[in-house]
């Protein structure tokens, strides 16, 4: 890698980006990313839990797989993605590059994972799909996991993921592990948010990061598709309707492990804008130094004030119900009626 400097905001070699020595990942974490990360660890028997089937993991085998069956990323070896590896592993002062791997797959996608040390993979499917500057927001996102940690939870997450398909037809084995995987894949889905704002410090190219975004959900049509419009059907996502709409969000989303792709892009939008960004941009921003002195409960009152936040504002039927019943709302039957499309029409008019 090139040689690191200790002065905040310097300029990266060969291009008008910015890198962030000593950034910490609380820099770019989404609240409920790091509150969720500790509601786990939190929970009863997690972590003893979490030690024994670390030692069943098929980490080893995971590695040996890749080595013999993928493409390992190196100077002799897709050089390209090799350099905008360690150029996001230099603007976010990684201490240690992870290894990477391009792995013959046509459907687009990126993973890091593993417990002792993180590996990036990434698929043929995505590196034919993106141009430099998207991709280089993709690896910064996984560079961006490397950093906060996640490579461990997705790991066993995956793990997981297989173990319940295996045991499904055990009487409650299944609920058992599902259980641990629907927190899981909660905690994720909030990560990637996380993963995509650190792909944004890399890439520091706005506009990239949601072409590569609008790619994921409508392919390589570039002249065939608008950011703007893809905003605009995030935001009429989230008005959604009726409180029909805002339960089968809910149910469409379970059993994913990523945010909708018109979602993430207004989310990643809203953060770009925002003073949190600007601070890390003018080289203000936690050091992993200070990372052993974080507040737990500080998390957790950010991530309260978020939600709280994130209801006031949303224009999603359910928060709105939400809003009515913190605020002692009045004729409470009749705006779930409403919000149901209406009740049955009698002689003297609607009936419950």
């Amino acid at each position: 890698m090139s040689e690191r400097h200790s002065d905040s905001g310097e300029q990266v070699p060969g291009r008008e980006r910015r890198r962030f020595p000593g950034i910490s990942s609380r820099a770019y974490e989404h609240p409920a990313d790091r509150s969720a990360l500790v509601a786990l660890r939190k929970l009863s028997g997690f972590d003893t839990a979490f030690k024994a089937l670390s030692g069943l993991l098929p980490e080893r085998s995971l590695r040996l797989l890749y080595l013999s069956d993928s493409v390992r990323v190196g100077e002799q070896q897709f050089p390209h993605l090799h350099t905008m590896l360690l150029d996001a592993c230099y603007v976010l002062d990684m201490p240690k590059v992870p290894a990477m791997y391009v792995t013959q797959d046509p459907q687009p996608g990126a993973m890091c994972i593993g417990l002792d040390e993180p590996i990036v993979v990434v698929t043929t499917g995505l590196v034919e799909l993106l141009d430099e500057e998207e991709m280089r927001a993709v690896i910064g996102h996984e560079v961006g996991h490397a950093l906060s940690g996640h490579a461990v939870y997705r790991t066993v997450l995956l793990f997981l993921t297989n173990v319940a398909m295996k045991v499904a037809w055990i009487p409650l084995g299944n609920i058992a592990v599902m259980g641990v995987v629907t927190a899981l894949r909660e905690w994720f889905r909030k990560s990637e948010l996380s993963a995509d704002r650190a792909g944004l410090l890399v890439g520091q190219d706005l506009q990239a990061s949601m072409r590569g975004l609008m790619k994921l959900a409508g392919g390589n049509h570039l002249h065939e598709m608008n950011v703007d419009a893809f905003l605009a059907q995030a935001e009429e996502y989230e008005k959604g309707g009726d409180l029909r709409d805002s339960v089968l969000k809910i149910m469409n989303m379970l059993p994913r492990s990523h945010p909708f792709a018109a979602v993430r892009a207004a989310e990643l939008k809203k953060w770009a804008e925002s003073r949190d960004h600007q601070r890390i941009m003018d080289g203000h921003y936690p050091r992993r130094t200070d990372d052993k002195d974080a507040s737990v409960s500080g998390s957790f009152r950010e991530t309260a004030n978020h939600y709280a936040d994130s209801v006031r504002s949303s224009k999603d039927p359910l928060m709105g119900l939400v809003r009515d019943l913190a605020g002692g709302a009045s004729d409470l039957g009749g705006k779930l009626r409403d919000s149901f499309g209406g009740g049955r029409q009698g002689p003297q008019g609607p009936q419950d």
